[in-house]
């Protein structure tokens, strides 16, 4: 097999995919974790975790899910900012594309949380594809030389507002709450090309055959006009985040990725863990919990194991 085959790619980088990332790495496998970014999941977005079990003390969710990170590159994983738009999952060797590559694979695990959403924005839906975009790394560059927004108020979409900086003549980001959640002196927000309007909704986006303004509303209820070509949104909802799977593996109508106790998909090779599972216990624990037995049946599947090795110490 190339060297570039991994035993296990692991699609998520919360508490489930680097909860599998450990146990996956300390069995001797060939680990990555693609993560869309470190900080954009549910555990980053907690302000305080006192219950995980082991904790001495009090936590911010980025403090903890920074601890299993690094557990799981002290174990040999490697971990790669990358957002995944694309798989091919039916063959023995599994494909995972992102922007910049592709990545194959012996086996997948799915842990990419329920942050998503439906489109909830007039005209969002809409205008999909012709102006609005979920992905500036992947659109920026259509944008060099013209105004857009970003609608958000996380680091991600500050994040993200600073990429297209570097294409945009203007970028807006457009924040729903009076406060983004970064520092003021947050790098991103220091580009001269980037104005921030927070305490606003975009009420609609409009235009004719592309997005040409999107219609403002402020606390006050004022409602304004803003000329621009492209709308990135980065707001965030309780929907499996599964876009990318385009219904290759077995979802419930809830768009849940269905799968047995052992975390196994109606894919052989491919196995879910956390909350894209839509498990009926959203915590910490739960979902490390279960990545622990994604990796575990993940490393039966690869080496043709008829049971599951549970301790590789020694």
């Amino acid at each position: 097999m190339s060297d570039s085959l991994y035993d296990v790619i692991i699609i998520g980088g919360g508490p489930a995919g680097l909860s599998a990332a450990q146990y996956a790495a300390r069995a001797k496998m060939k680990v990555v974790v693609l993560d869309k970014s470190a900080t954009a999941g549910a555990l980053a977005f907690a302000s305080l975790i006192e219950n995980y079990p082991g904790l001495e003390k009090p936590v911010t969710g980025k403090g903890l899910l920074d601890i299993f990170r690094k557990q799981a590159l002290d174990f040999g994983a490697e971990y790669m900012e990358a957002q995944v738009i694309g798989a091919s999952l039916q063959g023995e060797v599994k494909e995972i594309f992102t922007m910049d590559r592709t990545f194959q694979g012996k086996s997948v695990i799915i842990a990419t949380g329920s942050m998503g959403r439906k489109a909830t924005i007039k005209g969002e839906a809409e205008f999909l594809g012709r102006g609005v975009s979920y992905c500036a790394i992947c659109d920026a560059a259509f944008y060099r030389g013209k105004t857009v927004c970003v609608i958000g108020d996380s680091e991600e979409a500050a994040k993200e507002a600073g990429l297209l900086t570097r294409f945009a003549e203007t970028v807006y980001l457009i924040s729903p709450s009076q406060k983004l959640k970064v520092d003021s002196d947050y790098p991103a927000l220091q580009a001269q090309n980037l104005k921030v309007i927070s305490g606003t909704t975009v009420a609609s986006i409009e235009g004719d055959e592309h997005v040409e303004r999107i219609r403002l509303k402020n606390t006050s209820g004022n409602e304004s006009t803003l000329e621009l070509s492209g709308v990135f949104v980065y707001l965030h909802g309780s929907k499996p985040v599964i876009d990318f799977l385009q219904g290759m593996v077995e979802v419930s109508e809830d768009e849940c990725v269905v799968t047995n106790r052992m975390m196994e998909t109606s894919i052989p090779g491919v196995f879910s863990a956390g909350d894209v599972t839509c498990t009926e216990v959203r915590q910490v624990v739960v979902a490390a919990s279960a990545g622990c037995v994604a990796a575990l049946s993940a490393e039966k599947y690869v080496f043709h194991k008829k049971r599951r090795k549970y301790d590789w110490h020694g």
